[in-house]
């Protein structure tokens, strides 16, 4: 007691010691005075410290005999919160919460979220430790009968001094105890592959439907985006508080922010995606390979997409929903600072999905472990897209026989010719930049032509920069001709209110430059001069070529894909932002009437292409 007196009395509060034992939880009045003395003692700023009195405990040994109402501190914390209807129980441990086996065993991993129906059989416990009565196996049970009679519990270490203002704040520490937990974890483990085929499988359910059915689906998911838009965003505030106390980068956490109207703008993407054609089916070429010999070529789903993605929660509504209406299974891995904001997005949307198809269509991959297990599996998921950071792609591109479509970097440019239009080029070169400098097409660097500095463009292009808080890094001629510091490579991604200057000699300058620095993501000209205009709209070998636009066009929404679930660099199978038709595959479908080959006799092809109807 005088360790809480002292620590108390530090912060003004003082605390007061009741002590109780078996026989006083069997007195009625007693359990209905204990509430209101609480109650009293806590409006007074007084601390109610309970203890066992065991000066007239009935016990036959305190320590050992775990029989009676209570018989440690932890059984004892679980009762009293019981009574008096506490909103939380957090128990205090040596370790971090409740591990798989012995803390000290360095397979035993910390189970976040306790499930009973899964863990209560699988769970080693170690030696109890030298501190307090029962040890962990005495925490569990305590938690366990609290949890499901209402109490959320929580079991943390108490070494650690911030841990309890964690618990309160909603951050993921130690292991949770609730009686709604079955409801929020798998009770068995799912292996990699068996995630892989389960999606397959609710992928060929989800093609048998019809086009209205699948359409349906969409805007269910649309009208549960909305309705929980409340809880969606209570969940990403706490992403986002945790990430700015982890220190993450500014740009970091810009991406991760869901900005108030995202959920209704995700909500009106998903319903616009729905009312898109149906792209399942679709008969592209029509071809009569002989009398009464009829082959099509049909659109049809690519099967399964693993797509790795980090911050940016909006990107699972966007795949999901390009999924669903591709017709794909999915398996989804956001990073860990979005997990929150993830899984109840992930809840939304598959609880949107009808039962026929089922939840599983949509995995939601919680541990990094398991992504190297995915990526070997190349006989069950058929493409891997990746959407994050350059160490990200080039990691998952060398260690996948799975095909990666993606980019690694977005480094966007904007040129502005000297035949520019000055408030055009401002108002272009600001919003590249400015609009949302985390995006992935942002302009990172800006090419000025070099008449531009004698009629004081340049300097109008930097003022309109710099005073929105842009900060400038300067090419070799750049930075001396602006006295700002130089840029350490033309080849860097900001993804913040930051970017790179350098003033060139002409278009062929500018557009060697972008071969030379550039990702080949997306890359713009202002000018009022139509020749150079188509000289660099042609030559520039980037996904997306603008002329007089800003770079921040660059996006499956905006180019009318209903969303997009990455952009690509590559050259084979999609390019620039990829929408439903870069999801999709072909194949044939021949129609006959009793034909064979029969060495080729007996057939004359006739290989006449057949009008397809509209």
């Amino acid at each position: 007691m005088s360790y809480y007196e002292t620590m108390f009395d530090q912060l003004d509060v003082t605390a007061a010691q009741l002590l109780v034992n078996d026989s006083s939880f069997r007195d009625k009045e007693f359990r209905k005075q204990l509430n209101e003395t609480v109650k009293s003692m806590l409006d007074l700023r007084v601390i109610p410290i309970f203890n066992e009195n065991d000066a007239i405990s009935t016990r036959r040994a305190p320590y050992q005999d775990s029989s009676g109402i209570f018989w440690d501190n932890d059984s004892l914390a679980a009762l009293l919160a019981l009574e008096l209807k506490a909103d939380l129980l957090i128990l205090l441990s040596d370790v971090e919460g409740l591990y798989t086996g012995p803390p000290s065993d360095p397979n035993s991993k910390l189970i976040h979220t306790f499930v009973k129906e899964k863990h209560q059989d699988e769970i080693t416990f170690g030696d109890k430790s030298r501190l307090g009565r029962g040890g962990m196996t005495a925490k569990v049970k305590a938690a366990v009968n609290a949890a499901y009679a209402g109490i959320p519990v929580i079991i943390t270490s108490g070494y650690s001094a911030e841990n309890i203002d964690k618990v309160l704040r909603g951050l993921r520490v130690g292991t949770l105890f609730h009686q709604d937990a079955r409801l929020w974890a798998p009770i068995t483990d799912s292996s990699a592959r068996d995630m892989a085929v389960a999606a397959r499988e609710s992928s060929r359910k989800l093609q048998a439907l019809s086009s209205e059915d699948r359409k349906k689906i969409l805007l269910d998911i649309a009208d549960a985006l909305e309705a929980n838009e409340t809880t969606i965003k209570a969940e990403n505030e706490l992403d986002v508080a945790a990430a700015q106390e982890a220190g993450l980068e500014e740009s970091l956490v810009a991406r991760l922010v869901m900005t108030p109207g995202k959920i209704s703008s995700l909500a009106v993407s998903v319903r616009k995606l729905a009312e898109m054609e149906d792209p399942i089916g679709r008969v592209l070429k029509k071809t009569e390979v002989a009398d009464g010999l009829v082959l099509e070529k049909t659109s049809s789903p690519l099967g399964v997409l693993l797509i790795v993605f980090e911050s940016r929660p909006d990107a699972l509504v966007q795949i999901a929903s390009l999924a669903i209406r591709s017709g794909n299974g999915l398996l989804l891995k956001g990073g860990k600072e979005a997990r929150r904001s993830n899984a109840i997005l992930h809840k939304v949307i598959t609880d949107a999905i009808p039962k026929t198809v089922g939840g599983k269509l949509i995995g939601l991959v919680t541990s990094r472990e398991e992504i190297p297990d995915l990526l070997k599996l190349d006989d069950v998921i058929d493409l891997v897209i990746p959407r994050g950071s350059n160490n990200l792609v080039t990691q998952i591109k060398n260690t996948t026989k799975i095909p990666v479509l993606g980019h690694a970097d977005g480094i966007c440019h904007v040129y502005v010719d000297k035949s520019c239009d000055t408030d055009m080029a401002k108002r272009i070169v600001s919003d590249a930049k400015l609009d949302y400098p985390a995006a992935c097409n942002a302009m990172e660097t800006l090419l000025v032509h070099k008449d531009l500095e004698q009629n004081a463009v340049l300097n109008e292009l930097i003022f309109a920069l710099q005073s929105n808080g842009v900060t400038l890094y300067g090419g070799p001629k750049a930075s001396a001709i602006l006295n700002i510091p130089e840029a350490r490579t033309f080849n860097h991604e900001y993804c913040s209110k930051a970017c790179t200057v350098e003033v060139v000699e002409d278009v062929y300058a500018a557009i060697d430059h972008i071969h030379r620095h550039g990702s080949a993501h997306t890359d713009c000209i202002v000018t009022e001069d139509p020749e150079v205009a188509e000289l660099f709209l042609r030559q520039v070998d980037s996904a997306a070529v603008f002329h007089n636009a800003s770079t921040r066009f660059s996006d499956g929404f905006r180019f009318g894909l209903g969303a997009e679930v990455g952009v690509s660099t590559g050259r084979i199978h999609a390019r620039g932002p990829v929408g439903v038709e870069g999801l999709l595959t072909t194949r044939w479908i021949m129609r006959g009437k009793g034909q064979v080959v029969d060495g080729d006799n007996g057939i004359v092809y006739t290989h006449q292409d057949i009008p397809i109807q509209a």
